[in-house]
């Protein structure tokens, strides 16, 4: 399955020129970026795998190439038109568009079992951190024990501090193969 590109990244443009704090970056995530964020998710086995704000869709092409069955995904977007691409690429993807800081109840009624990960490329920093820290709660009544919450960001912190509620957290190296260069952090909740 091959993407448009130059296309993708027209469209992801026009985006964020009109909502620049929703979208967070000018390009989306370049191909090292959404490798090293898809590396870190289990290919194996049934359940579901979480994306948030998979926009034009990378990271979930990054995800489908590293082994993970397209049928796993929910892709939670808020973009219509992000939406509309993402069905039509993904069909036997879950597509819901939704408000992922209000992941509880965007995914209310559509898993059916814990997820295998959270893989977010939502803009963080753009938000307060109260706001991030209820996000990762909600998302982390969502997941599998042991599961991992994988987010990339463009500062130099850790945007969800390290010990926050007893989540383990561990960065990659700096990609500079994405622009501008990033870095992921999985995050895990400690087993009890």
């Amino acid at each position: 399955m091959t993407q448009p590109r130059l296309s993708d990244e027209m469209r992801f443009i026009r985006s964020w020129l009109a909502k620049p704090l929703s979208i967070g970056a000018v390009a989306p995530s370049g191909g090292a970026l959404a490798r090293t964020m898809a590396g870190y998710v289990d290919p194996a086995g049934t359940a579901p795998v979480i994306e948030l704000g998979p926009g034009t869709g990378p990271i979930t092409k990054a995800l489908v190439d590293h082994g993970v069955d397209p049928a796993r995904l929910i892709l939670l977007e808020y973009d219509p038109e992000f939406c509309a691409m993402l069905r039509q690429r993904y069909p036997t993807a879950t597509v819901v568009q939704g408000d992922a800081y209000a992941i509880g109840k965007e995914l209310k009624g559509v898993l059916a079992t814990p997820a295998a990960a959270v893989v977010s490329g939502l803009p963080l920093l753009n938000q307060p951190p109260e706001m991030r820290q209820r996000l990762i709660r909600e998302a982390f009544t969502l997941m599998a024990p042991g599961a991992p919450f994988v987010q990339f960001t463009y500062g130099p912190k850790s945007p969800i501090p390290p010990d926050f509620e007893g989540l383990s957290a561990t960065p990659s190296h700096r990609i500079w193969m994405n622009v501008p260069p990033a870095r992921v952090w999985v995050y895990r909740k400690a087993q009890p």
